[in-house]
């Protein structure tokens, strides 16, 4: 009986059924990048329970357990909007930021950006060898107007002199994060919001910490200059990358801005430290 059912089943598939399918699984599978290693997938893993624990509840005939269940699978559809409401924000986002709905990246030649790699390069090395705390943002395609107006406006074109100078020690605008859109300093002394991620090494400051927050809420990219240690460190994608140097620095910076479309998440993950002690610096 029952091959015969598998039977009649793959006989009477047809071709819009296989491409239903693989929408679907397309779709569950980016779901699930999406939500890997963030807060929601523990979410997830609770509704699971939840539905798995009302089901085994309605066949055992546990009449008080299921109704409670039940009751609570209902109330929580809409709180669910309102705990997921940064995983749907970034769902959305991600969407946006497609191909289909974009245009790229940046539109500036091949030279012009080989000088402003190689001015941002030259601001970061120089704020690592003085251990000059600094914070720059690089904006991609998701707007980050609403940070920028949290700063003071430059609209200036990139230079390390610039850069070194907003960082310097006891000035009004070095405790704040930089926002660099294509080729030209938007703001300084932006602030931005801290990562909620609860896992983070305690030692970790809240430069870091800004950083990890303002690329889990956008695409953006977050270079980090360590006051304490001059260790260069990049965050991307709410992963941080530690202790850079110039070199590799230098070929990210490239690869970004050459680019035609948003950067993988996992550019950086071969020079990412495992070791989470090493985030104690």
């Amino acid at each position: 009986m029952g091959l015969e059912f598998l039977k009649e089943l793959f006989l009477n598939i047809r071709i819009r059924d296989i491409i239903d399918i693989g929408i679907v699984a397309f779709a569950f599978y980016k779901i699930f990048m999406l939500i890997r290693e963030t807060r929601a997938e523990q979410l997830v893993k609770g509704i699971i329970v939840l539905l798995i624990g009302t089901k085994v509840s309605e066949w055992l005939e546990l009449f008080a357990t299921n109704w409670i269940l039940e009751k609570t699978m209902t109330v929580g559809v809409i709180a669910l909007l309102i705990v997921f409401q940064p995983e749907l924000r970034r769902a959305l986002e991600y969407i946006g930021r497609t191909k289909f709905f974009t245009k790229s990246l940046i539109e500036i030649e091949d030279e012009d950006i080989d000088h402003i790699v190689e001015e941002i390069v030259e601001a970061v090395a120089s704020l690592s060898r003085q251990k000059i705390g600094a914070l720059i943002v690089i904006e991609r395609e998701t707007g980050l107007n609403e940070v920028t107006e949290t700063g003071t406006k430059i609209n200036g074109k990139i230079s390390s002199g610039l850069l070194i100078n907003i960082f310097i020690p006891n000035t009004p605008l070095h405790d704040g994060a930089v926002i660099i859109k294509d080729s030209t300093i938007k703001a300084a002394g932006c602030f931005l919001p801290l990562t909620e991620n609860m896992n983070l090494s305690k030692d970790l400051g809240t430069r870091h910490r800004a950083a990890l927050g303002i690329t889990e809420r956008s695409d953006s990219l977050a270079i980090i200059v360590s006051e304490e240690t001059g260790v260069i460190s990049i965050a991307d994608n709410g992963k941080l990358s530690r202790y850079l140097d110039i070199k590799t620095l230098r070929q990210i910076l490239k690869e970004l801005y050459m680019s035609k479309k948003v950067l993988k998440p996992t550019l950086f993950s071969k020079w990412r430290k495992k070791d989470e002690e090493s985030q104690g610096q």
